[in-house]
């Protein structure tokens, strides 16, 4: 008996301090200030944002590389959008014939014409080497040439100061395929001046001393030190691998959103409450219990939610719910079982037993096949089916626990002979 009387004890603790981590008010500081607790994440169909679709441009990049361009993009993307200060972004690509697109979500986001700009923003950075060539007038002339070593080989940028002007200026560090260009390109130009452009403008030519390896290097420039930050952070967001067309835009309000998470709300708590009136009426003081672990499934699960940051869309919400009607369902096959077992002449305590330890096959089978449901849902469709299997399948794992752990725990304390 003291062993359930200590899981009951932890549960309501637990339980406890759930309810205080969902409710907005949060908890009290150790300063006496108020400690908000970690803030929904909504996705865009709750909190509005944009929604934009570009079209990408496969035409010179070949057949064999264009699965590998898109996902290169979505990857890059995803890098801009966060350094935007937007998290979890929904990027997905879509194919029709020859033609790419990528469909980008963007929760919160209320400038989308900024949100454009960022993404599109691709500041062009190249090394050019001089060339000598022969004037019409036939005087040598030294002209700038471009070289292969351009933005796309950057590992990794950061804002520095330059030794000897005090200026701001940009490290720049190559990855491997762009340190053994640069190598090689200072190695021919000992002695000459390196061209440094960005976006077809000189910003700097320093002559090159010597050979420089390991991928390293310093761009001076006119730079205030708020353009320094700015091209250190797109170098850092990457280049694209392909050309994108933004082909149309829409920003969606936060209104529509708000009403329909208002009604998902409402249709979720006259769920659960419609379902825990049946489980008592039906099973009446075994459905109370029912009802109470059905209670702190929902407290559990909601906690579980915001704890892992998820982004909660409408179609998340959907799962949720569904997943509170899925609850009972072991509750249910339990206490089939159990009474069953006390028309066989069984005691109360006995029937509980054989109840739970008869049902557990059955319990365990059919959510282990509704969680595989929900893992090929949420790897091979799109982002609204996803946030629908992923709300679903948590549901499920922890509503495993509600039925065996919980409901179990309260009629071993409280169910006598």
């Amino acid at each position: 008996m003291r062993k359930p009387i200590i899981i009951l004890i932890a549960i309501i603790i637990v339980s406890a301090v759930a309810v205080v981590f969902i409710t907005p008010i949060g908890l009290i500081g150790p300063m006496g200030s108020i400690s908000h607790t970690l803030p929904w994440r909504l996705g865009l169909d709750l909190i509005g944002g944009a929604h934009l679709i570009y079209e990408v441009d496969m035409s010179k990049v070949s057949s064999g590389e264009r699965n590998s361009a898109v996902a290169g993009l979505r990857d890059v993307i995803e890098k801009r959008v966060n350094l935007f200060g937007v998290s979890e972004p929904l990027i997905n690509s879509a194919k029709e014939g020859d033609s790419y697109r990528l469909i980008v979500e963007l929760a919160g986001i209320k400038d989308v014409s900024e949100a454009v700009k960022e993404i599109g923003s691709t500041p062009l950075l190249d090394f050019r080497e001089i060339l000598e060539i022969n004037s019409s007038s036939g005087e040598e002339q030294q002209v700038f040439m471009p070289t292969n070593l351009t933005g796309r080989y950057i590992k990794s940028a950061s804002v520095a100061s330059d030794n000897i002007t005090n200026q701001p200026s940009i490290s720049v560090e190559f990855n491997d395929e762009g340190a053994k260009i640069f190598e090689e390109l200072t190695e021919r130009n000992v002695g000459k001046p390196l061209g440094i452009f960005l976006d077809n403008n000189e910003i700097s030519a320093p002559v090159v001393r010597e050979k420089i390896s390991g991928g390293k290097a310093q761009i001076s420039g006119q730079f205030t030190k708020n353009e320094a930050i700015q091209l250190v952070s797109r170098f850092n967001a990457g280049a694209l691998p392909a050309p994108i067309n933004l082909e149309s835009q829409q920003l969606i309000g936060a209104s529509l959103g708000s009403e329909s998470l208002q009604k998902a709300i409402y249709a979720g708590i006259i769920g659960t409450i419609i379902v825990m009136i049946f489980m008592i009426i039906y099973y009446r003081f075994f459905g109370f219990f029912a009802a109470i672990a059905l209670l702190l499934y929902t407290i559990l699960t909601l906690s579980f939610f915001k704890a892992s940051s998820m982004t909660i869309t409408l179609s998340g919400i959907a799962g949720f719910i569904l997943s509170i009607g899925m609850a009972v369902d072991a509750n249910i096959l339990i206490f089939e079982r159990v009474k069953e077992e006390i028309k066989n002449g069984a005691s109360k305590l006995v029937a509980i037993e054989e109840g739970f330890k008869r049902a557990w096959p059955s319990i365990r089978d059919s959510n282990i096949s509704t969680i595989i449901t929900a893992f090929i849902l949420y790897y091979f469709t799109s982002s609204f089916v996803k946030g629908f299997a992923l709300t679903l399948g948590i549901g499920v794992v922890i509503s495993m626990f509600s039925a065996i752990i919980t409901t179990r725990t309260l009629l071993r304390i409280f169910v006598r002979k």
